[in-house]
Parts: structure tokens; sequence; C-alpha cells
């Protein structure tokens, strides 16, 4: 067969190809965006370092991704997203300090993935990581909306093994605001979540985004979480905040609307040892929003000289699926 044909013939099979993975990505990201946006955000925590392994809990083995060095600093995610809530400002966080950063129990892949989602399998996951990822030194546990509710959960069990918490725009007291709707059922009803969660002057998030964020509310976390309602109570801290014997950093995106400023300074007024650092213009997850304003409130709370991430445009996947 001539040589300059079966050339051309797989010149042709390539291209045919490449066109079919750009149609593919094409309907996924239009189809499945949060999905997708989930996906590159793993990624960065791979192309900083990170590689996942498998640690065992009560409900099933979990993912944590794990890298850098230095003292252990351990990511908890909120409600509705996963390990890669973080991938933002990994790479400069990674270069003083260890990183562990789980998929809690409930949530991407790691168990349960179906049926009610308890606030004690969530808190399990956070044991687990703690006695196989940082026996050697206490850590500083970081956690966002939900993540800081089971921080301070592990804090109060354990106070010898945590360095410091910071609470990210999340904490274990009643009093998130009742009229964002966590469950949005349409594209309209998830644009004014978006709105609240991420505060009047953020950008507008496309229509296909919002369609995808009613649909994984129905049967994401949040909604497994808020079958659980009934229980949570019982692991509320309110009037029992001097039960933290660690010290505190409330680091808040200031235009929060599902938990506002005063929620932090009902955080901060009720602990022995907090300090409350706002991040101006972001929403409920500042990590994904405005990383580099998120570093810099992170440094300047754990008094450390923590290079900028660069702002990177994007819908904050999981975010509207945010609650503490």
């Amino acid at each position: 067969m001539n040589p300059r044909f079966l050339l051309k013939l797989a010149i042709a099979i390539a291209l045919a190809a490449v066109a079919v993975l750009l149609l593919g990505g094409g309907w996924l990201v239009w189809k499945r965006p949060l999905t997708v946006d989930a996906w590159m955000s793993r990624l960065a925590l791979r192309h900083a370092g990170l590689r996942p392994a498998e640690v065992s809990a009560s409900a099933g083995d979990m993912t944590v991704w794990e890298g850098g060095s230095g003292p252990p600093m351990v990511l908890l995610h909120g409600a509705g997203d996963q390990a890669g809530a973080w991938g933002r400002v990994v790479g400069p966080l990674a270069a003083r300090h260890r990183l562990v950063i789980p998929d809690l129990p409930g949530h991407w892949h790691s168990p349960p993935t179906k049926g009610p989602l308890h606030v004690a399998q969530v808190l399990d996951g956070v044991r687990a990581v703690m006695d196989s990822c940082c026996t050697d030194q206490p850590a500083i546990l970081v956690g966002n909306s939900l993540g800081a509710w089971v921080a301070f959960l592990y804090a109060r069990e354990h106070p010898e093994r945590v360095a410091r918490i910071v609470a990210v725009n999340g904490g274990p007291l009643m009093g998130s605001n009742t009229s964002v709707n966590l469950l949005p059922a349409d594209r309209e009803e998830a644009r004014k979540t978006m709105r609240a969660l991420m505060g009047p002057n953020s950008q507008m998030v496309p229509g296909f985004v919002l369609d995808d964020v009613a649909r994984h509310a129905r049967t994401g976390p949040v909604a497994r979480l808020a079958a659980t309602a009934a229980e949570m109570p019982a692991y509320l801290m309110d009037g029992h905040l001097d039960e933290i014997q660690v010290p505190v950093e409330v680091v808040w995106g200031a235009a929060d609307g599902l938990m506002d400023v005063n929620y932090a300074r009902r955080l901060v007024d009720g602990l022995p040892s907090a300090r409350l650092h706002l991040v101006a213009g972001c929403g409920h997850v500042p990590q994904r929003e405005c990383p580099d304003r998120f570093l810099k409130a992170l440094g300047e709370a754990l008094d450390e000289q923590i290079p900028l991430a660069p702002e990177a445009p994007g819908p904050p996947a999981g975010a509207a699926e945010e609650t503490p």
C-alpha cells in the first residue's frame, strides 16, 4: 500500500479521534460542569505534587491526598465538595507544610456513597485521617464550612493532636441564614443560592452551571446530610465554645450570605483564644473564589509569609452545596 496514503489515513484517524474527544469534552462541560471542575481541581492537587492514598474509616476507605513538607496541615472541605476544593491554594501551602487533604466520608468516592449521611460518620473520617497521617506532631486543622465544624469537634476530643484550628466560613454554632435555599430545585432557585453564597458583587454564574447545581442538590451530600438534620443539635457547641482548648484563627469571606460576619464574631467572642481575619469581597468558599486574598489572610493568621496564588476564574464547583 502507498506509504503516503497510509500517512494521510493515520492523520485523518488521529484528527477524527481528537474531534470526538473535543465533542465529548464539550458535552461534559455543558451537561456536567461541576464534575468537570472537580476533575480539574483534583488535577491541580497532583500538579502540586500531592498523591492520593486510602485511609480506612468506619464507613469504608477514604481517599486522602498527601504531599509537601513541613509541619502537618489538614485541609477539610465543606459539604458537597471534595479534596479539590483546595486545588487553587495547595501549591503555596505545600511549600511550607505537609498537606493532608481527604475526601470526607460521603463525598466524591469516599463511602458511604448512598443513603443518609451523618455528622458522626464525617467526624469519624477525620479521626481516621488523623490516626493514619498525623501521628508525629500536632496538626493545623483548616476547615471550610462543614470541615470547620468537624475540626472543632475533633479538637474538643483531642486537643493534644491539634496545633491550631483555622475556621473558614464555618463552625459548630447554630445560626446560618435559613432564607438561603441549599437545596435549589431549578435554575432560578440555584441562581439565588449562588448569589447568597458568593455575595451580591460576584460574577454571574452561567445557566448550564446553575442547572447542574440544582441537579446535584437533589441527590448530593447536602441532601443526604439534610436527611439527618434531627441528629445535628447534638453536635453543636452553642454555649460550650470554652471547651476548645487550642488557638483558633477565624478566616472569613466577608461577602458570605449564608454565614455572615456576625456568625464569625460570635465564634470569636465565645472562644478562649481566637482572632478574626476578614477576606473582603469573598463568599462562602474563599479558597476557591479568591485564592490570593485567602492565602494572604491565612498567612497573617498563621504568622507566615505564604506565596500568593494567581486568581483563577471558573465556576466554584460544589459552592452551592456548602453548608455548616
